[in-house]
């Protein structure tokens, strides 16, 4: 690989000098970008450790699909990651380059691999040279093979004895290189959910992932069963159908608001959809208007709609090493058409589902006219409210936005808005930011508590309109300007309830928004901790304790009570490089009707019972003591 060098502000002389020769691991080691998308350090799942995962799961997966070993085991303890396969395994004398040598592989060979995940020869090679321990291992025809290397340098290359019975297969073992990825961890929720897919879309495969068995029989069915989170409310059966290389499922809620899609191509997850997710939408809502003969409004059929779509492609083309956006035109090639082959099977077989099931036929035709009733009753509404943001726009003073956006700009993954209360807090936050990928939506106070009220509360409340506005989620997802939604308020009994009500709403109204990894909550510093010599700053109390012992006698240690208190330069630490974010996780088989019921509704005897239960009486802190 060759790129052109220039330093300094002033490019200096182009010469022969200027052009650097780089070798495989060098170039993925300085443009890690390019191969997993953005680095991270765990906080959100498309992360560049669960990258690392799945590029090794996706060729263990390939093995599954083309008949070879039915189970993966996966252990992954602290920062250490484990994955074996029982396929066929590497052939012995080409496994340094195989996870070393770039443009190496079986994949090319579509006879061997067929419609396979991983393409272009490079998913192991990135792990190798983004990980400062890699070991793999081939168990073949009674012979074992095993190279260890740090950071792409070999270390060790042998042939080694095979266990007795130890069964044919790859084994790769790994730890991400801290230099790239910094203070990492791993989220198990997030590597469950990733693995939970690979099961729905491989019927008949097993994985074990610390001991958990995970399995399932029914595809796209189990799959939307599962990510319904418990709600209920739908309003008929999942429609379940597959053909050929195509599996779709879908239904209606009562209980949501937009739509909820998950697609694939080839078993990966397409996050951000493609040709296969657009003409399946399309689809639905020309079947649907065919069949009752009715020119219904798009939104209204696809209003409140979960659905999931499947898809096999050969030598399908993705729009980046990541692989979450399909561009492929051609379901093989040579062949009919992405567009055709999806709205053939789609149209085809809800057709005859609609006519065969006069039931649900009935609830999806009710369930549009009142989408429709809906739309129309909030039009009024939305109009005079879009007037309003246009108006405060140009001078809104809750919102200082930033130059990078998540739905238009390739640093999109960086984007960030922090939502804070106060002047104080937000003034902080706003002095300290990176303007190019910062954002700061300050509220005046204590959000309204939402629960319970319907979608015209979002344009008829001035802050929920501005911030939806802010957000620009009002149609759907796909135009959302923010990668990162940080809540940012106090950690004293006020600021966890505004925490709460903000939650409300975002659950309330877009829970798609929670659902995909985007809303996040600011950790802050409780203590600081110093001496002449040196500063640490302190998340928790068994830290402040670290620190005390660190820095020895007679340490300085300031309480913060609020974010207000923290003077920008500080905050300059907290919001950079080291920011430390928790993501707000829905399990799977957590309602949300329920939680906000709990947490947000009537004072309930539920309720009365759990604070009573889990009630602590906590010491008064010192704002600033000494210790001696």
């Amino acid at each position: 690989m060759i790129i052109f060098a220039t330093m300094g502000k002033v490019a200096e002389k182009y010469t022969e000098a200027s052009v650097r020769s780089l070798d495989w691991k060098e170039h993925i080691r300085m443009r890690p970008g390019m191969y997993i998308g953005k680095l991270g350090d765990g906080a959100s799942q498309d992360d560049g450790i669960y990258v690392l995962i799945k590029e090794i799961i996706d060729n263990s997966i390939d093995e599954f699909v083309m008949g070879h070993g039915k189970t993966i085991e996966i252990e992954i303890n602290e920062k250490q990651v484990r994955i074996r396969d029982f396929g066929r395994g590497i052939p012995l004398g080409s496994v340094v380059d195989c996870v070393s040598k770039i443009n190496t592989g079986a994949k090319y060979d579509s006879r061997v691999f067929k419609k396979a995940v991983g393409l272009n020869g490079v998913g192991s090679k990135v792990v190798n040279a983004l990980s400062s321990n890699f070991i793999i291992q081939s168990v073949r025809e009674g012979k074992m093979k095993l190279v260890e290397f740090s950071r792409g340098e070999i270390v060790r290359n042998d042939n080694v004895k095979k266990e007795k019975d130890e069964p044919d297969g790859t084994i790769v073992t790994f730890i991400p290189d801290n230099e790239v990825f910094g203070n990492f961890h791993y989220i198990h929720e997030y590597v469950e959910s990733m693995l939970w897919n690979y099961v729905f879309l491989n019927n008949g495969l097993t994985i074990k992932y610390n001991g958990q068995k995970m399995l399932a029989k029914n595809g796209l069915l189990d799959l939307l069963e599962k990510n319904i989170n418990g709600n209920g409310g739908l309003l008929y059966p999942i429609i379940h159908i597959k053909e050929d290389d195509l599996e779709f499922a879908f239904t209606h809620s009562s209980k949501q608001y937009g739509e909820e899609y998950y697609s694939f191509v080839n078993g990966q997850h397409t996050t951000q959809g493609g040709t296969h997710l657009a003409t399946f939408k399309e689809a639905i809502v020309k079947t649907v208007r065919e069949f009752f003969n009715k020119d219904f409004d798009t939104s209204d059929v696809r209003a409140s709609i979960m659905a999931a779509i499947s898809i096999k492609v050969q030598e399908p083309i993705f729009e980046s090493q990541t692989k979450t956006k399909l561009g492929s035109q051609l379901i093989e090639p040579d062949g009919i058409t992405i567009r055709n082959y999806v709205t053939d099977i789609v149209k085809r077989n809800l057709d005859n589902y609609l006519h065969r099931n006069h039931e649900t036929a009935e609830i999806l035709y009710k369930k549009i006219l009142q989408s429709e009733k809906e739309r129309k009753e909030l039009a009024g509404i939305k109009k005079l409210a879009r007037e309003s943001v246009k108006k405060v726009s140009l001078h809104n003073k809750k919102l200082r936005d930033c130059r990078v956006h998540y739905n238009n700009d390739d640093r999109g993954y960086d984007s960030t808005l922090f939502i804070t209360e106060g002047d104080s807090a937000s003034g902080s936050i706003t002095k300290a930011r990176d303007v190019m990928t910062q954002a700061v939506f300050s509220l005046k106070g204590k959000p309204l508590n939402c629960f319970g009220l319907s979608k015209k509360i979002v344009y008829q409340n001035e802050e929920f309109n501005l911030l939806q506005s802010a957000l620009n989620i009002d149609e759907d997802l796909d135009n959302l300007r923010y990668n990162n939604v940080v809540i940012a308020t106090d950690a004293d009994v006020d600021g966890m309830h505004i925490r709460l009500l903000l939650l409300t709403f975002f659950l309330q109204f877009y829970p798609e928004l929670v659902k995909r990894g985007h809303v996040k909550i600011l950790q802050t510093p409780l203590f600081r901790v110093r001496n002449k010599k040196e500063t640490i700053y302190c998340y928790s109390e068994e830290e402040k304790k670290a620190a005390i012992n660190k820095l020895g006698l007679k340490p300085e240690i300031t309480r913060f009570k609020g974010l207000g208190e923290i003077s920008p330069n500080e905050f300059s630490g907290f919001i950079g490089a080291n920011i430390r974010l928790d993501p707000v996780l829905l399990k799977s088989s957590s309602s949300i009707k329920e939680l906000l019921t709990f947490y947000m509704g009537k004072n309930t005897p539920d309720r009365q019972h759990f604070i009573i239960d889990n009630l602590r009486v906590e010491e008064d802190v010192v704002e600033t003591e000494k210790v001696a």
